[in-house]
């Protein structure tokens, strides 16, 4: 399956595989998925009772639009057109043989026309304008099959939150979907995260260990920042995708996996390609489906619609009566459309809550926005607001009833929280560029963030 990034259709690539048994009987089987297992042990795809088959015979995948046929170490051999084949193009019509058995190999192209959908949201994901309709068109075609995804699109355009929504609509909607970031964790660490490790594997592994990828076994891995990962990593990637097994750290029994594997970016990954930095083979094997997600100021259409949903969904607005603050001013909903939103949706988010922590009433008001937002016009008017309020106490107080030590430390612990809250704010959460102002480490800068609740913890599976 190919598609044009968010174009007017979607080209569904499938393969046809005819069986005429011994006494004429034909058996069609019809797969979707980019990796197809033949062989007579029961995991296979297709099981295969022939004598003269292998438990793990062969295999039938995809690179790029077109399909291969591999031989997996069998016995008795793999037949293209009566040809013995270690790797072979498959071609409509073409014959395959796997011991006595006989199959008829078919390529079945489909090109579907995606019409915007009528819906405002899918999922999660929430928009009224056309490249958003379109998206949501999309998602219905290709989140049934198997397919795997690549999500690209600029930091806070709501990749996770399409990832989610894709797995929803999939068969696979009651099994596990984990979550790993790809640029949050040590790239040491990576490949036991993501495949397990054996005891004694390496210093420290006092017990074997599921991978993420056992985990997710019937369910959906999203691998978050995939152009992080590191190029040494990159080809036992590709290994779980092409194969559907992966091994442990230190271990050399291969794993059967049945994992979707959903990948996001934000960066050019053809560009990565041609720079040395991505293998063009796991390029082509994750793009079997590309989306771009498009940037907030492009869809501004969306921002009424999307406050709606933040201010309806958002934990921070809720009381004992429910919904706290019920919606945004007219002129304060202009200026929110007028902004560039250069950290998009979840930007956006970060606006809305820290708005309603403003709002005396019902309604956010342009003051309650930020001035970079609202326009500095109205910052008098919030200093006219705050001097007719009693006075506060300050953030920072000198505690003299405790040790000097004490005293220091809630005082730095003061300071270090909010001079992250500002930098985060600055940069409309982006982690990566918080952390280059502030000149420290990204990981390090990550910590200290989620040790003041400034950012989620770690996510499901990504521990």
């Amino acid at each position: 399956m190919s598609t044009d990034l968010l174009g007017t259709a979607v080209t569904l690539r499938r393969c046809k595989l005819v069986r005429v048994a011994l006494d004429g009987s034909v058996a069609e089987y019809i797969f979707d998925q980019p990796v197809v297992t033949l062989g007579s042990s029961d995991d296979n795809d297709l099981v295969i009772d022939d004598d003269k088959v292998s438990r793990d015979h062969a295999r039938i995948f995809q690179e790029g639009d077109d399909f291969l046929i591999e031989d997996c170490g069998s016995t008795n051999g793999t037949y293209v057109n009566h040809v013995r084949v270690r790797v072979a193009w498959l071609k409509s019509g073409c014959e395959v043989r796997l011991g006595s058995t006989q199959l008829r190999f078919s390529l079945l192209s489909q090109r579907v026309e995606i019409t915007p959908s009528q819906r405002q949201a899918l999922g999660s994901v929430v928009g009224k304008s056309e490249r958003m309709r379109r998206l949501f068109g999309v998602i219905e075609k290709i989140a049934p099959t198997g397919a795997t995804v690549v999500l690209q699109g600029e930091t806070g355009t709501g990749k996770e939150v399409v990832a989610r929504t894709v797995h929803q609509y999939s068969s696979r909607a009651n099994n596990t979907f984990i979550v790993f970031d790809c640029g949050a964790v040590q790239q040491n660490l990576i490949e036991s995260e993501l495949f397990g490790h054996e005891k004694g594997s390496f210093t420290g592994a006092l017990s074997g260990r599921q991978g993420l990828f056992e985990m997710a076994h019937g369910g959906t891995i999203f691998l978050d920042e995939i152009g992080e990962l590191a190029l040494d990593l990159q080809p036992k990637l590709l290994r779980a995708l092409e194969q559907r097994e992966i091994r442990r750290v230190g271990g050399n029994r291969p794993i059967k996996i049945d994992v979707r594997v959903i990948a996001a970016t934000n960066r050019d990954l053809k560009a990565e390609v041609e720079a040395g930095r991505f293998r063009e083979d796991l390029f082509y094997r994750l793009s079997v489906v590309r989306l771009e997600l498009p940037p907030l100021r492009e869809r501004r259409e969306d921002i009424p619609l999307l406050v709606r949903h933040i201010l309806k969904t958002g934990s921070f607005n809720r009381n004992a009566d429910g919904q706290r603050v019920k919606g945004i001013a007219t002129d304060a909903l202009e200026a929110t459309m007028r902004y560039e939103w250069p950290g998009n949706v979840r930007e956006l988010t970060n606006v809305v809550e820290r708005a309603c922590s403003f709002a005396d009433g019902e309604f956010v008001q342009l003051e309650d926005l930020p001035d970079h937002i609202a326009g500095v016009s109205v910052s008098k008017r919030r200093v006219d607001r705050q001097a007719t309020e009693p006075l506060r106490a300050p953030a920072t107080v000198v505690h003299a009833d405790r040790s000097f030590k004490d005293a220091k430390d809630a005082w730095l612990s003061t300071f270090e929280k909010e001079y992250l809250e500002t930098l985060l704010t600055k940069h409309s959460g982006n982690l990566s560029q918080a952390a280059r102002e502030a000149d420290v480490d990204r990981k390090h800068f990550r910590r200290l963030a989620r040790k003041y609740g400034l950012v989620p913890g770690p996510r499901e599976g990504a521990s």
